[in-house]
Order: structure tokens, then C-alpha cells, then sequence
């Protein structure tokens, strides 16, 4: 079989082209189905939700922590496609001692770009990755950013409030529309009301996901800060890193509009 190495440099061995393939990632499972390996794919997670259509005819094999490694081995598939963020890793480890796990790490936009290549070259699709590589860039190189001198928080979980810090896939698509993360902690920091307030952002950006934040909190928010602009945000936008990045520059154009 032939040798791969996924975005942790770990080798994987993988049959050319693989024919039973899980995907544990929405994002990632999203970019299968753009690639056109609808019929290859045979287990996602209930958190891939897009394409609809194809969301309805797979099999679930639970959710992207909370794995059912017991159906994912009965259904025997010769490759697993993972990422070490989303995924918990004494499951990842599990499944790996019975089968060919490639693992994604992204942390920004070049990042994603060469996850989308590194699979192609795993699936054997590499022309319509580069299309879609190419597109992409295409994209965001039209985006005319605008920097703020406005800082901005984006939240992703409440109660306790979490939000996007600094090395993640959300920092770095702030920066492309011309943002800068008002908190310095690395990855997803856990906030107070309190320090929430002490980090005076001017903008908040509420993500739709994974806490599913709705215009009805911004009141809750805005007795914290209210001198900020707070809205409430496509969260798949700023955290997919698959095809799905097509539509990231576009949003973004349209949220500075509204910033400004």
C-alpha cells in the first residue's frame, strides 16, 4: 500500500484509491463530497451536516468526541480521515491499531490549503483540489481588508463564555478580515464577565456554533460591554476549513460592511 504522511508527519499506510472511507470532521467530510467521493464514503458523524442530501443517506458513526468505535469497526473501512482538534485522542488511537487514520492539524488558511492537497494526493483527486485550491485563493486574494483599529472577540461557548484565541483556525480568518483578537491566551480560553469586560473588545462576534449564540444573547452581552458592536456570526464560516472556504471572502466582505 502506498506511504503517506498526514499534517502530524505520522506515516500512514493507505490502499490506492481507498474505497471505504469515514470521515470524523464535518468540514473535512464536506470537502469529500466536493471532491466527488460520494459513493467511497461510508460513515460521517451527526455534526456533518453538509451536503444535506448526503447527510440523510450515511451512516452516522456518532459524534466528532463521542465516537462508536464498535460501528466504525464493523463497517471496515480502509481509511479514516480525522483532525487533532476536533477528535478525541485515545479514540483516534484506538482506531488506528485496526486501520489507516490520516490526521489533519490546522491552524490557519495555508494550513487548510495544504490539508485539501494532502488528501487529494491520499484519494487520488489532485486536479480537483488544485481547482479548488486555486479558486479559493482566488477568493480571498479579491478580499480588500480594511484593518480595524477596532480589537474583536469572537465567542464560541457560553456558560461558561469561551472564546477563539491566538494559534487557531479563528484567529486566522479574523486577521483575513482585517481583525485582531483582542485576547493574547493561546487556543480557547475560558472568560469571566469580568475579565470579558477588562478585555474591552469593540467588536463581538457571537458564533452560531458550536454554541448555537442567537441574536437573544446579544442583550446579555451588551450589559457587559456596552459600548461594543455585537453580532451574532456564521460559525461555520470561520471555522470549516474544507470547500467551504469558498464562501469565507464573500461573508467576510459583507461583516466589515456592517463593522464599519
Amino acid at each position: 500500500m502506498p506511504l503517506f504522511y498526514d499534517q502530524l508527519k505520522r506515516p500512514v499506510n493507505v490502499p490506492s484509491p481507498p474505497k471505504r472511507i469515514i470521515s470524523v470532521v464535518p468540514s473535512q467530510t464536506e470537502l469529500l463530497f466536493y471532491l466527488g467521493l460520494d459513493a467511497e464514503i461510508i460513515g460521517i458523524t451527526k455534526f456533518c451536516i453538509h451536503p444535506e442530501h448526503q447527510f440523510n443517506t450515511k451512516t452516522k458513526i456518532g459524534g466528532t468526541k463521542q465516537l462508536n468505535i464498535n460501528l466504525i469497526k464493523s463497517l471496515q473501512p480502509d481509511l479514516i480521515i480525522a483532525n487533532k482538534e476536533e477528535n478525541e485522542q485515545s479514540q483516534i488511537e484506538e482506531l488506528a491499531k485496526h486501520f489507516p487514520v490520516w490526521i489533519s492539524d490546522i491552524n490557519d488558511l495555508p494550513g487548510a490549503l495544504d490539508m485539501i492537497m494532502k488528501i487529494a494526493q491520499v484519494v487520488t483527486l489532485e486536479q480537483e483540489a488544485e481547482e479548488l485550491i486555486t479558486a479559493i485563493k482566488e477568493q480571498f486574494e479579491v478580499l480588500h481588508i480594511n484593518l480595524s483599529p477596532l480589537k474583536a472577540a469572537y465567542l464560541i461557548w457560553r456558560k461558561p463564555y469561551m472564546a477563539a484565541g491566538k494559534d487557531t483556525f479563528i484567529d486566522s480568518m479574523l486577521q483575513n478580515c482585517g481583525l485582531t483578537n483582542v485576547l493574547t491566551a493561546q487556543r480557547y480560553p475560558e472568560l469571566t464577565a469580568d475579565e470579558l469586560a477588562a478585555a474591552n473588545p469593540g467588536i463581538v462576534l457571537l458564533s452560531s456554533e458550536p454554541y448555537p449564540f442567537t441574536n437573544k444573547h446579544i442583550d446579555e452581552l451588551q450589559a457587559i460591554l456596552p459600548a461594543a458592536k455585537i453580532i451574532v456570526v456564521d460559525g461555520e464560516i470561520f471555522s470549516w476549513y474544507g470547500s467551504r472556504l469558498l464562501q469565507a471572502p464573500a461573508y467576510f466582505g459583507q461583516l466589515m460592511e456592517r463593522l464599519a
